[in-house]
């Protein structure tokens, strides 16, 4: 190939790859470095950024409320990641079936990761309603007192993490579908043979060859549900009181409501911070459970 011929496909690479690359320096790199910034300063979007170095961190650590957003998050992180993760292998195996209408109930399960959370909070209201929803029904017929589900501060933190399992749990279920079906059919057929029944096939073998899988699932989950906003914001606005005041909640609040943009973008580092502890420590963890081909 000529040197011009080089030069016109380099350009020709430069021109396709422009769109991307505008979008990330346009939206994305150029806000993480403005956001690095306006952590040490105070602003309030009206007047011009006021630089106060730490003080915005040394807040943080006296903050109440972003402690116990920070509480709320891990309390909803505990109960999302393992449940979603279980939940999600359980229906992953159940529908790696070549049944006539498998398909179908695999689009059913989809249709919730697709729908908005404007939709879903319809639903969810439709179970946990105090008056008419049917999860007090049920408790009935077992002679239960009706529960107030997302009124309740015991309650709103494992609703709220339920409902956001049935959301995203279909997502998961596909990247576990997708590791079920790479496993060697042999595998199983070997193991029939050798008298091990379904039970400890799945321990024996499939858990171990969807390993890798199932920490990307963990590694997802926690990274959206550190990043939990628009559920609790749709559903409980982060009541009662605070109970279910989330950390991006209380960074949104922070920054469009009480106008305190400095002190939002230091919340946000604090929590990207957090995240990337939380990431590096699951891929050190890693070494020890995860087996790849």
């Amino acid at each position: 190939m000529t040197g011009s011929a080089k030069l016109v496909e380099k350009l020709w690479a430069g021109l396709f790859a422009s769109p991307y690359l505008a979008h990330l320096v346009l939206l994305t790199a150029w806000p993480v470095l403005a956001l690095s910034y306006l952590g040490f300063t105070d602003y309030d979007t009206v007047s011009s950024p006021n630089w106060i170095g730490l003080d915005n961190y040394t807040r943080l650590l006296k903050d109440e409320h972003f402690w116990n957003s920070l509480l709320n998050t891990g309390l909803f992180a505990l109960l999302y990641v393992p449940l979603q993760t279980v939940l999600a292998l359980v229906l992953a195996v159940g529908l790696n079936q070549r049944l006539r209408f498998m398909p179908l109930l695999r689009g059913a399960y989809f249709v919730p990761v697709v729908s908005s959370w404007v939709v879903i909070a319809y639903v969810a209201d439709a179970v946990f309603n105090p008056r008419t929803g049917s999860a007090n029904t049920v408790l009935g017929w077992f002679g239960a007192d009706p529960q107030a589900w997302l009124k309740s501060p015991a309650l709103v933190i494992p609703t709220l993490a339920l409902v956001a399992v049935w959301k995203g749990v279909g997502y998961m279920m596909v990247l576990f579908l997708a590791g079920l079906q790479s496993i060697p059919k042999e595998l199983y057929e070997a193991a029939e043979v050798d008298g091990a029944g379904p039970v400890r096939r799945f321990w024996r073998i499939t858990v171990p060859a969807v390993s890798g899988t199932t920490f990307l699932v963990l590694v997802l989950s926690t990274i959206s549900v550190l990043q939990a906003f628009e559920q609790v914001y749709v559903m409980t606005g982060g009541g009662p009181g605070d109970a279910s005041e989330v950390t991006v909640l209380y960074m949104y609040r922070q920054g469009f409501e009480f106008f305190q943009m400095g002190y939002a973008a230091a919340v946000a580092w604090v929590l990207f911070g957090i995240t990337l502890v939380l990431t590096l420590f699951q891929l050190w963890l890693q070494r020890k459970w995860v087996h790849y081909a």
